[in-house]
């Protein structure tokens, strides 16, 4: 999965459609880059890089693992009160 595509999309307030549509492809394109199952070809990645303002080479990071987080004791003490 792309996660930083996804997190420049919302944080633009930007749907996978509204990028197709600006992009003139299909929506199931986005999809498929988005979600990692296609590579976006290197037009298409410099374009999407502009439309979202942002650099190409961390749009396109592939994360296969997000470990879980570790709770500080200080915070698990402060949830239990």
């Amino acid at each position: 999965m792309l996660a930083n595509l996804k997190t420049a999309l919302a944080a633009r307030r930007l749907r996978q459609a509204d990028l197709a549509f600006e992009l003139r492809v299909a929506p199931s394109l986005i999809s498929e880059i988005v979600h990692g199952r296609r590579k976006a070809e290197p037009h298409l990645a410099r374009r999407i890089a502009e439309i979202l303002n942002a650099d190409p080479a961390w749009l396109f990071v592939e994360v296969h693992f997000i470990p879980a987080l570790k709770r500080d004791q200080a915070v698990e003490n402060a949830l239990a009160i």
